[in-house]
């Protein structure tokens, strides 16, 4: 009953007011609202935003309006009207503009919602990177357990049968400067019986080809035994040594190696791979010991190696051979020193990226624009490199790079010093890199190449081998070979 009374007490005027006060604060509301967003959006200087606080303003002044009592404390109906209309003008301009713009906000808020969640991604794809190059590179410079197999199934051959191992008189061919040489320089059986293979079952003329394989004490044994067991085809000519069989390479006259027994006793910090990696991203090699193994400077002593050639033919173990080579040699190198494809295009794979050009030193004497080369199918003059004096430039710069300022570890960046204005450019067939990491190589340029180049982390002896290149590898792999099959490579 006191609710009832004081409804029939309220004035109906007054209700009314209240009604359009409400209505008039909720769209006050609602377009400050808009403007924020906006002003989060960041159109400041857009019109709607103008529009939306001119129209904000406008309600504010009319809800701030002097009393619409009459004295006698009644409201006047007809101003209560003339409220009522203002207010509605103004309602429905501010529901037609947000109607206007609400698509438009709509769309910028999922523009920026999108824009935070690229973000987001984008973080946890750089942290995936960071661990997918640490898996990579683990895998890459692990022993897989096949080719560890392998080895230790050769060793123990020899040793349960040295009588067949004996070591034979070096051949009159090792040093016949008429014949076309090769030199391959690695510690992975496997990988050096496809390149000898593939060289030997593309080359017209087989028996006119030589092959100097060098690797470390290690796996000297199961070189030997291997090709022992499996004779080069053909009539080829292959010899094995070992890095201690070249007496001259010793840390007092190769700088490599003292630096090499320094990072030794200094693990080079690679034992904190996880740290590595986030510094230096897939460029794993930076802190990799296995760049300053002697297997990999070997290649800048090839006159002092075989003093009787005049040409050398230099092989990465990760490359595999398509056709006959014998045309490298007949090329005129034009007083060069080392025939090489170029890998640059555009601003990439310049002297700039392999070189510290912060430092005086390298300033002042190369270009950074210069073109960069690759290893892997490298063809020396072996003659114009001793007039050039070319493995002295090599140690000098090696001297100087003692604390790794001028470059960090591998051997091209020395490899484009010493052959600054000595190397010749080939061309593009003779040599395609990218097939441990690039996916996207057309097959024809594929089918087309002499030499196809498996560089990178994806080898093609590795369970991350890439399939669509692997049985370009695999068919030369030699599987009538026994310890293959027990060792079981999967190929």
């Amino acid at each position: 009953m006191h609710r009832t009374f004081l409804a029939l007490n309220s004035d109906p005027l007054k209700t009314r007011l209240d009604l359009i006060y409400k209505q008039a604060n909720d769209h006050i509301t609602l377009v400050k609202t808009y403007a924020a967003y906006a002003r989060k959006l960041k159109l400041e200087n857009s019109k709607q935003l103008k529009m939306f606080d001119d129209l904000a303003k406008n309600f504010s002044d009319l809800t701030s309006k002097p009393s619409l009592f009459e004295t006698d404390g009644n409201l006047d109906e007809d101003v209560l009207r003339q409220f009522e209309k203002e207010v509605k003008d103004r309602v429905k301009f501010a529901r037609l503009m947000v109607a206007e713009s609400k698509e438009n906000y709509d769309n910028q808020l999922k523009i920026q919602k999108l824009k935070d969640t690229i973000f987001s991604v984008s973080e946890s794809l750089g942290k995936a990177k960071k661990n997918g190059a640490l898996a990579s590179s683990i895998s890459a410079k692990s022993i897989p357990k096949s080719l560890h197999c392998l080895a230790m199934r050769l060793v123990e051959e020899r040793i349960s049968h040295p009588e067949k191992y004996k070591e034979e008189l070096p051949k009159a061919e090792f040093e016949d400067p008429s014949l076309y040489h090769y030199a391959v320089f690695s510690d992975n059986v496997i990988a050096v019986s496809v390149v000898v293979r593939s060289v030997v079952k593309n080359a017209e003329e087989p028996w006119k080809h030589v092959f100097h394989v060098v690797t470390d004490r290690m796996n000297v044994a199961a070189m030997k035994v291997w090709f022992r067991m499996r004779p080069v085809e053909g009539g080829a000519h292959l010899e094995v040594k070992a890095v201690e069989d070249y007496s001259f390479l010793n840390s007092s006259y190769a700088p490599v190696l003292r630096q090499i027994e320094s990072a030794k006793k200094q693990r080079f910090n690679f034992e904190k791979t996880t740290e590595n990696v986030t510094k230096y991203g897939s460029n794993m090699k930076l802190k990799n010991p296995e760049s300053m193994s002697m297997l990999n400077h070997l290649r800048f002593y090839l006159p002092e190696m075989y003093p009787k050639l005049h040409k050398i033919l230099l092989l990465d173990d990760d490359v595999v051979v398509q056709k006959d080579l014998t045309g490298l040699w007949k090329i005129d190198l034009a007083g060069k020193v080392n025939g090489a494809v170029e890998t640059c295009f555009g601003s990439f794979h310049r002297f700039s990226q392999y070189l510290n050009f912060t430092h005086p030193l390298i300033k002042e004497r190369f270009n950074p624009k210069a073109c960069a080369w690759a290893y892997g199918m490298n063809i020396f003059d072996l003659d114009t490199w001793r007039r050039e004096k070319c493995t002295e430039t090599y140690e000098e710069w090696q001297n100087l790079n003692e604390d790794r300022t001028l470059w960090k570890l591998d051997a091209l960046p020395p490899g484009l010093i010493t052959f600054y204005s000595l190397t010749k450019s080939l061309d593009k067939s003779w040599h395609v890199l990218g097939l441990g990491y690039n996916p996207s190589i057309s097959m024809d340029e594929i089918n087309n190449a002499a030499v196809i180049h498996y560089n990178g982390n994806m080898k093609p002896w590795l369970d991350i081998a890439m399939n669509q290149y692997k049985n370009l590898w695999t068919k030369y792999v030699d599987n009538d070979m026994e310890f293959v099959q027990m060792c079981n490579f999967g190929v």
